[in-house]
């Protein structure tokens, strides 16, 4: 099994691609593979990464984003990268480098204060399960920063089934134009938050008995809630009984990879459910679960934060 033995180590705070590890590089047999554009351009940022270590520097095949917690330090992050970038036979047009809010990245436009989709238009002619495919995928894209829970997208995804064939007919129920209108209402007024590097993260779980309703990350300032992410289970579980705690515990299990890999930091709060079909939560019933409960020992295996059966103190959970 050498020869196809290959594993990836990700990069603190998502600043650069993975490094990928295995036993030998075959050739890709094409000059514009995208696994090589990152890599070359990886390659040409790492030495400005070493010399910003307070900046962070995004980029995706041309796209470029460079973030710094003063001024004076994104400029000369922002100035070694293009001089790096030129000096590798790359050119730069200045009037696409964008230095003023809003900054648009990828598919998102970020402002002082918050992040939205940049633009996702929501195609309501839907004629085969092509059209549904992507529609879908488009959707999905931006739910982590809308909230659009499982519920709310199932009519739309229940016409993904029904076979593979891409042409096969389609067509828009009351409750899928429902659920579409629920996304563009979603996209037009919905929105995440920068962080704020002072608070702390907290993962909030929402939901009062089986199964959990949607959960986000955030920070927590007293009064302000800053909602970064919304992290959601995924909709095809399995056909057994799964109980409200092993939802949970895989919940958790998703929220703490998602913040590591995307500040390379853990929770200082684990907000639960504080009901369940058998009753309030209790912090003796967290101790009793935590000593019996598989799922949930692995899920905060090396957790050294809060856990609690409280809600926020925000008008959001009242």
């Amino acid at each position: 099994d050498a020869p196809r033995f290959a594993f990836s180590i990700p990069a603190e705070n998502k600043k650069e691609p993975k490094l990928w590890y295995q036993w030998r590089v075959l050739p890709q047999g094409m000059k514009n593979s995208p696994t090589i554009c990152q890599w070359y351009v990886a390659s040409l940022l790492s030495p400005v990464r070493d010399t910003h270590p307070q900046a962070i520097i995004y980029h995706y095949m041309d796209n470029i984003l460079v973030c710094a917690p003063t001024h004076k330090l994104l400029q000369h992050a922002l100035h070694d990268t293009t001089e790096a970038l030129k000096t590798a036979g790359f050119e730069l047009q200045e009037s696409k480098v964008q230095r003023t809010p809003p900054w648009k990245y990828l598919s998102l436009q970020i402002d002082q204060q918050t992040i939205r989709p940049q633009k996702v238009t929501i195609d309501a002619k839907i004629q085969t399960l092509n059209d549904v495919q992507h529609l879908c995928g488009a959707i999905n894209w931006v739910r982590p920063l809308l909230g659009l829970t499982n519920e709310d997208l199932d009519p739309l995804f229940d016409l993904l089934k029904g076979g593979n064939d891409l042409t096969a007919p389609r067509s828009l129920t009351p409750e899928v134009k429902q659920a579409l209108e629920k996304v563009s209402r979603a996209i037009s007024s919905r929105q995440v938050l920068r962080r704020d590097p002072d608070l702390p993260f907290s993962f909030i779980i929402l939901g009062e008995s089986e199964p959990p309703r949607p959960h986000f990350s955030g920070t927590d300032s007293g009064d302000s809630l800053l909602i970064i992410e919304w992290v959601f289970l995924g909709r095809h579980r399995p056909k057994i009984i799964t109980a409200p705690q092993e939802m949970i515990a895989a919940l958790i299990v998703k929220g703490r990879f998602r913040i590591w890999e995307m500040t390379g930091w853990d929770f200082a709060c684990i907000h639960i459910p504080t009901k369940f079909d058998f009753g309030p939560l209790t912090n003796a019933w967290v101790d009793r679960l935590l000593e019996t409960n598989e799922a949930l020992q692995l899920a905060l295996d090396s957790y050294a934060g809060e856990i609690s059966i409280h809600k926020p103190p925000h008008k959001l959970f009242q």
